[in-house]
């Protein structure tokens, strides 16, 4: 009885510190980093160049990407933080939507990244305003295409007089 106690226990020693038979493997870590770019933006940026009543605006945007990227520097996941101001706009002007395409200088592109802005919803007073619009979830391919190549991009403002834009501009990257 006495060897069949001592064989159990050291089996059991045994099987515990073999554990699996398959080796681990490294843990995944994530960092997380943030990109700011500035637009400056201009009707004369616009494609054709805005030539109407909104042609005496101007206006800024502040955008930060906060990306979650792994070992091997591929974005995980993405959000966006948008600030934007508006100014010279004529008084009673809607700004309808604002968005980032993916487009050069002097070319038009597809809607990149919706900032969820809506009709109406940037109060204008005598045609300027500005407004927040943060944690916009973006496709980490999306935002592995702005880290890659910001100037790739173009930010713009639409209203109801310019619904394909009224003022517009590249995004460069802040240092």
């Amino acid at each position: 009885m006495k060897r069949l106690s001592v064989l159990v226990i050291g089996l059991s020693v045994f099987a515990v510190g073999c554990g699996s038979s398959s080796p681990s493997s490294p843990s995944q870590q994530n960092t997380t980093t943030s990109d700011t770019y500035t637009v400056t933006l201009s009707p004369a940026n616009e494609v054709p160049p805005v030539a109407n009543a909104d042609a005496g605006s101007s206006g800024t945007a502040t955008i930060v990407l906060t990306a979650t990227k792994d070992d091997s520097g591929a974005v995980r996941s993405a959000t966006m933080n948008f600030q934007i101001s508006v100014t010279g706009l004529p008084a009673g002007t809607t700004v309808t939507k604002a968005h980032i395409h993916n487009g050069m200088p002097g070319a038009n592109a597809g809607i990149f990244v919706d900032t969820g802005l809506s009709s109406g919803e940037m109060a204008l007073v005598n045609g300027s305003g500005s407004i927040a619009k943060n944690g916009i979830n973006v496709p980490p391919d999306t935002a592995a295409a702005i880290i890659r190549n910001p100037g790739a991009h173009y930010f713009n403002v639409h209203t109801v007089l310019n619904p394909d834009g009224a003022i517009r501009g590249q995004l460069s990257a802040s240092r």
